[in-house]
């Protein structure tokens, strides 16, 4: 059920989900609030209270980001076109990083562009609505967390050399996932 919150005179839309967890958690992965409660949990308010200001802040980047996405166009590759260009960008990158994936695997994913696994890369289908230098950038990233699997310092070194942009281009994917959604209909 669809429940509304207002912070700091911005309406917000979340859902809650409740799981056999022991801790809460506050998501926004396809763009609007999730809060993922243990079973029984009676301190909702008080938990978007503590968060009000992460809320705010992750809200306003996502309608930064949906009005972006009106002034955007996209050009989707065939998905034969995709593949081809993603398994040349996975042999390039090997090279400069030393590492390798043993599967690839395309399929559509329902929050992130691609997934790294023990030495499995994933990547979603919606990337053929994606401008190449974004692809680029998703296919790097998934093929550095081969040699490093969290978001740490090493990491993000390692992706700043390569693409010092990176910020901007997360920027730019988040803006992108918002037009796809609408133009996909998902």
């Amino acid at each position: 059920m669809e429940k509304q919150i207002n912070i700091y005179n911005l309406k917000i839309y979340y859902e809650t989900s409740c799981r056999n967890i022991k801790h809460p958690r506050l998501e926004f992965k396809t763009g609007k609030l999730l809060l993922v409660l243990p079973k029984n949990y009676k301190k909702e308010n008080e938990l978007i209270n503590r968060h009000k200001n992460w809320i705010y802040e992750k809200s306003l980047i996502i309608e930064l980001a949906k009005k972006d996405a009106e002034k955007k166009i996209v050009n989707p590759k065939e998905d034969k076109e995709l593949k081809n260009f993603v398994y040349y960008l996975i042999e390039k990158y090997s090279k400069e990083t030393g590492t390798l994936p043993e599967q690839v695997h395309f399929r559509e994913l329902k929050s992130k562009w691609g997934s790294c696994g023990s030495k499995r890369l994933t990547f979603n289908t919606l990337l053929k609505y994606l401008p190449e230098n974004l692809i680029k950038y998703i296919v790097f990233h998934e093929i550095v967390h081969l040699k490093e699997k969290n978001h740490n310092d090493e990491f993000q070194k390692i992706i700043s050399r390569k693409f010092k942009n990176y910020r901007e281009n997360e920027k730019e994917l988040l803006t992108y996932w918002f037009l796809i959604q609408d133009l996909t209909g998902k």
